[in-house]
């Protein structure tokens, strides 16, 4: 009976360290960082400011700079949309969106609580990755180490950011 409780035991304890050693220590996956800044400087023109109403018009920074470019860290397999959520919480700026199936993607309704639409029809939430605007939601958009990731408020669907329609 005792050799049996001591084989038992053993088992116990080799699957124990079996299922500790499976899973890889956080201090050894490899640290990444980008540059993200949040902008709304669109607003700042005379015109766009005066479409909004006066409680949108105080969410708009003096600068238009909702967050100046920041160095931010992130992991491999975050996403655009994953280091969005960090750097609004991280920072307490509002952020609010929706998922949005069909594109399998998160959609940025508002950050700053300056929302699509406030701007006209065309305005909303865009994103510049190394100076590219992707085609596709943040959720989707992956980048290397060392990449500039840009959030900015439109008002002429990305054409006044220097977005071109093709």
């Amino acid at each position: 009976m005792k050799k049996l409780i001591a084989i038992v035991m053993a088992l116990i304890l080799t699957f124990s360290l079996f299922a500790c050693s499976g899973k890889k220590s956080d201090d050894s996956e490899k640290i990444y960082t980008c540059t993200v800044s949040i902008s709304c400087t669109v607003l700042l023109e005379e015109e766009n400011y005066n479409n909004l109403t006066p409680e949108k018009q105080q969410m708009v920074p003096e600068d238009g700079i909702i967050l100046a470019p920041m160095e931010v860290k992130f992991a491999e397999g975050d996403s655009a949309f994953d280091i969005l959520q960090q750097v609004t919480r991280d920072n307490k700026i509002h952020l609010e969106f929706s998922e949005s199936p069909l594109y399998e993607s998160a959609y940025i309704e508002g950050i700053n609580n300056l929302y699509e639409l406030d701007c006209g029809d065309l305005s909303g939430w865009m994103i510049r990755i190394n100076g590219e605007f992707p085609n596709y939601g943040s959720s989707n958009c992956f980048f290397e180490d060392g990449a500039t990731v840009e959030w900015m408020y439109t008002c002429d669907l990305g054409q006044d950011v220097g977005d071109t329609i093709d």
